[in-house]
């Protein structure tokens, strides 16, 4: 096993020693990681670029540069930190009148793209204010400052008693930190206290709906959204898991890829909305409405409703090709002139089931319970083999 020592570009202080293995990605990825910043490339000690890692020998020494060209480290040091702006001196804010000291490198690496980080990356680049002590001036409030100064120096999102939660988040909007981090914890603290277990209203929710990026996964597991509004909404990939959404109006909804494993959603309406490679694994939608939803994923991504409790419910209408049904109960229910073709049913209760006119063209329906379903109108003939026990 090879080891070398790793110093930002241009430093001859706090290197790091690694082990070097797999290839030179894997290389820079660890030096990012050690070093605190994005690397790109890596030069030996005169300056050689370094394009294969068959090339670095046992105790080598690197420098490793986020993009810029090579700095003598003997020379060029003061330049260097000129010009990458990755300062470590320390400089003190007058938030709001009161004074909080730190190092200008905790207010620009943790959060590149803040705008603190773009206040304080390049010295007097922003013509800061500064008071007769010369510390920097801030109009805003200290005690909604001081969380997430703590946040940028240890990555820990800590709230003091008192705290008005809300009026954090839009500080944190101010300074556009808004890591996917933060933005969980903060949804998970100002949600619902831990006491508290009453349901998130629409506007509540919209509110952390535009906060969250739109690639990242918001984690509702387990939180309560009984009778809310929620209809119309972008809720894809949303993880609803375990959550309360009974009697809530989803109408119209996108939920593409959601997860509502074990959710309740008991006397909801879910009318026209988008169920594309929807897990509804266990849950509980009895009595609720589904009439014209879209099950079916052009790509082939199948919706899971294995074991669901649909007794009673509407989905007339609904487009359900490759759905899984396995084993769920849709005792009462109305499917009439469902697609349902290539759905998988086997030891599905279909009891006094309505399935007039529905496309049952390969559906699976080995073990399913169809006492006193209806099969009036059907679409295709329902053939011996899908049925037998």
């Amino acid at each position: 096993m090879r080891r070398v020592t790793l110093f930002v570009n241009g430093s001859p202080r706090n290197g790091k020693v690694v082990a070097v293995y797999g290839t030179l990605s894997d290389l820079l990825s660890v030096a990012s990681s050690k070093l605190g910043i994005k690397a790109t490339s890596v030069y030996n000690g005169k300056g050689g670029l370094i394009d294969d890692i068959a090339l670095i020998r046992d105790d080598d020494v690197l420098f490793v540069c986020e993009g810029e060209p090579f700095i003598d480290p003997q020379t060029d040091a003061r330049s260097h930190e000129e010009l990458t702006g990755s300062h470590t001196d320390w400089l003190t804010l007058n938030v709001g009148g009161r004074y909080f000291t730190t190092t200008r490198s905790t207010l620009v690496n943790k959060e590149p793209d803040s705008m603190l980080a773009h206040m304080f990356k390049d010295k007097d680049a922003w013509g800061n204010k500064q008071d007769h002590r010369g510390a920097f001036l801030i109009d805003r409030s200290p005690e909604y400052f001081e969380p997430i100064l703590n946040y940028l120096r240890h990555g820990q999102l800590i709230v003091n008693d008192g705290i008005n939660l809300l009026g954090r988040y839009y500080l944190q909007c101010m300074f556009l930190i808004l890591s996917i981090l933060v933005f969980k914890q903060l949804s998970q603290q100002n949600s619902q206290p831990a006491e508290d277990h009453s349901p998130i209203s629409r506007k509540e929710f919209v509110r952390f709906l535009l906060a969250t990026p739109t690639k990242s996964e918001l984690r509702c597991q387990g939180l309560n959204f009984s009778g809310a509004d929620l209809s119309r909404l972008d809720l894809r990939y949303i993880n609803f898991k375990m959550a309360n959404l009974s009697r809530c109006n989803l109408a119209h909804a996108n939920l593409c890829c959601a997860n509502l494993e074990r959710a309740d959603l008991s006397g909801s309406v879910l009318d026209c909305a988008n169920l594309q490679g929807v897990k509804m694994l266990c849950s509980n939608a009895e009595g609720a409405s589904l009439k014209g939803c879209n099950f079916e994923d052009p790509s082939g991504l199948k919706a899971n409703l294995e074991g669901a409790n649909l007794k009673g419910v509407d989905m007339e209408g609904s487009q359900m090709t490759g759905i899984n049904l396995r084993v769920a109960t849709l005792k009462n229910a109305k499917l009439k002139n469902c697609n349902l073709r290539g759905a998988t049913l086997a030891g599905t209760d279909l009891e006094n089931c309505d399935l007039s006119g529905c496309d049952l063209q390969e559906a699976n329906l080995r073990g399913s319970n169809v006492k006193g379903a209806i099969f009036e109108e059907m679409l295709t003939p329902l053939h011996m083999s899908q049925s037998v026990r």
